[in-house]
């Protein structure tokens, strides 16, 4: 009697990137070179690098806003080039720069771009709601933007990126220039969203940081993968460096990126 055999099925990851290049116009220098990455569900990938190594082009590419020369970028397996709107459902953005408006009050905010987003009606409601509470913001909801404070500014910048639920998010730097109270709730808010399957790409000049909150990080300089791995198991590699930063400086060097 034949046994008919079923195959395993593996889940697909959030990002799947391979051999990413770009070289802008006008310069010798690639600022990307041949980059390869990928992300679980439930896993944060520290994307670190000194400034000019070319985190925020690769992070630019991944989420659609620019084209590279080559290579291929798949989020939750659909090709992001060849199917750009399917592609946008599954990711959401956080970028380093404010990006809302600031005469509009937060949820004001989070109405427009929970529209933007595909959420409608009751459901749009309940979500923002929910992602103004998740951020600890309801009690300045209903404030305009331009009167919030730094920390407040990022982390209604991160209940827009979420509204819409994404299985994967990019993270630019989003505890940059805030309070330790803001800081400590943003850490702890994206760890819990890790546990319920969040695949995140998260770059950060914190060492601590990515130590912390990422199982896995890539350094980047110069536009290539120096290493990438499990952070213990990478300062486990070279003698001497008992934390991340101390193996990130080693790698690129403690000469100023200005």
């Amino acid at each position: 009697m034949k046994v008919f055999r079923m195959e395993k099925t593996h889940p697909v990851r959030p990002l799947v990137v391979r051999r990413l290049r770009k070289t802008y116009p006008g310069e010798a220098a690639p600022a990307l070179r041949d980059v390869d990455l990928h992300v679980d569900a439930g896993e944060a990938l520290g994307l670190l690098g000194p400034n000019g190594a070319g985190k925020t082009t690769a992070i630019s590419i991944m989420s659609t806003l620019m084209r590279p020369d080559s290579g291929a970028v798949t989020i939750c397996g659909i090709d992001i080039f060849k199917q750009t709107h399917q592609a946008k459902k599954h990711f959401g953005l956080v970028p380093q720069e404010i990006a809302l408006y600031p005469s509009l009050t937060c949820r004001e905010n989070l109405h427009f771009f929970g529209r933007l987003a595909g959420l409608k009606g009751q459901h749009l409601k309940v979500r923002t709601e929910e992602c103004i509470d998740i951020v600890g913001l309801t009690a300045s909801a209903g404030k305009r933007v331009v009167t919030f404070s730094g920390g407040m500014k990022r982390r209604a910048n991160i209940a827009a990126g979420i509204l819409h639920k994404p299985e994967l998010l990019f993270l630019d730097e989003p505890t940059v220039g805030i309070d330790a109270q803001s800081r400590n709730m943003i850490l702890e808010m994206l760890a819990r969203l890790i546990q319920q399957g969040t695949g995140m790409i998260y770059t950060t000049h914190y060492m601590e940081e990515a130590q912390s909150l990422c199982s896995r990080v890539a350094i980047i300089d110069q536009g290539e993968i120096i290493v990438q791995g499990p952070p213990l198991e990478l300062t486990a590699r070279y003698p001497g460096c008992t934390d991340l930063g101390g193996l990130f400086l080693l790698l690129t060097g403690k000469q100023l990126r200005d």
